[in-house]
């Protein structure tokens, strides 16, 4: 499906590296499973900045959700090595003895690196968390089954191309990526060569594409 249309919320005034880098989510095509919507994004992270807010959907069931942020700042925040930056929260049901992984984290952080790697989205200054979290159910909810969420919080500089753009929109093929990995999702065989995601096994939710 293709990307969701929003609007800069700085409109006109936002300078053209962060309308054109805006422009390409916008005319991104990414997996049918991911539905996308352009959401409010942060005020403070940046002078510029763009949100979009996905959901994994197979069946009717939502598998696993996610915002990406893009934000621009002329002056190139030194932290950032680069005018653009991207930010995103992950979040995923797992099956609860999954959360005694001790492989769990690692494995995870490879799922955006190696999606980003897949897509030639080059990038650099990456950092995150991957957390993991239980739900036990007493009293008046103690019918309800136990569950497991992982939560991958990340940011990563895109490598800046052709007039000071990076290629946002492989970025968010492989954010994307990220997503229908996190909701057990296999990968499109489009021809692409080998992918560096490993997938744990014994996920929830259905083993094939639709």
């Amino acid at each position: 499906m293709a990307a969701a249309h929003g609007h800069l919320s700085d409109g006109d005034s936002a300078p053209l590296p962060f309308q054109h880098a805006v422009d390409a989510l916008l005319r991104a095509r990414v997996r049918h499973e991911v539905e996308l919507d352009p959401t409010p994004p942060p005020k403070r992270l940046a002078p510029h900045a763009y949100a979009l807010e996905a959901t994994v959907v197979v069946d009717g069931d939502e598998l696993a959700d996610g915002r990406l942020v893009l934000l621009y700042d002329p002056a190139g925040p030194e932290a950032w090595h680069g005018t653009f930056r991207l930010v995103t929260l992950v979040r995923a049901e797992l099956e609860p003895e999954m959360a005694a992984d001790p492989l769990l984290p690692e494995v995870s952080w490879s799922w955006l690196t190696g999606a980003l790697e897949t897509h030639g989205a080059g990038f650099g200054e990456p950092s995150g968390t991957v957390s993991r979290s239980s739900s036990h159910y007493f009293g008046g909810l103690a019918g309800r089954e136990d569950s497991t969420q992982i939560e991958i919080r990340a940011s990563w500089t895109p490598r800046e191309g052709t007039g000071g753009v990076p290629d946002v929109a492989a970025h968010l093929a492989g954010w994307c990526d990220l997503l229908c990995t996190s909701a057990g999702l296999p990968p499109v065989p489009d021809g692409a060569g080998p992918r560096a995601v490993v997938p744990l096994p014994n996920r929830r939710g259905p083993q094939q594409s639709h």
